[in-house]
């Protein structure tokens, strides 16, 4: 199985590009992985935002293919545990799935056409982080989790 992770936009601060890095080699070395970003949606300070959150869904879903199972990365998702969430992957790799993706949209969320085409809602916190931070936070929780399936020393409970 291959996962991708689709965000908006570039990754601006130096300090999260280095970590972003960092785990992406991580998981890498358990699974097939890359990150796509998007670029931003330019011009937004005139345009409502469901027009916004439109365009975004359009520039998402060019990355989306028919069987992929997407999982966004939303506010309002599903909130699990690290050993939890290495559950739903193993869950994942069993059913044979080719391509598992999980998105980070812009900063006014998912558009309903993408929400409708979702297999799933997961949130990471009830806290709100960055979008850029969300990248760091899911890829430590990435490797984490295949930790946890290897049962590698990496998790403590």
């Amino acid at each position: 199985m291959k996962i991708t992770l689709l965000v908006i936009g570039k990754t601006e601060e130096s300090y999260l590009r280095e970590g972003i890095m960092e785990y992406a080699g991580r998981v890498k070395h358990y699974m097939p992985f890359e990150m796509k970003e998007i670029p931003a949606v330019r011009e937004t300070k005139s345009v409502p935002v469901t027009d916004q959150k439109r365009k975004e869904a359009t520039l998402l879903e060019k990355f989306i293919g028919e069987t992929d199972v997407v999982v966004l990365l939303d506010e309002h998702g599903k909130e699990t545990g690290s050993v939890e969430f290495a559950g739903f992957l193993n869950k994942q790799f069993s059913a044979g799935r080719k391509n598992l993706v999980f998105v980070v949209g812009g900063p006014f969320g998912f558009d309903d056409s993408l929400k409708k085409r979702a297999d799933h809602l997961l949130s990471l916190s009830q806290m709100t982080f960055s979008h850029q931070m969300v990248r760091l936070i899911f890829l430590e929780q990435l490797y984490r989790a295949m930790t946890i399936l290897r049962n590698e020393s990496y998790h403590h409970e």
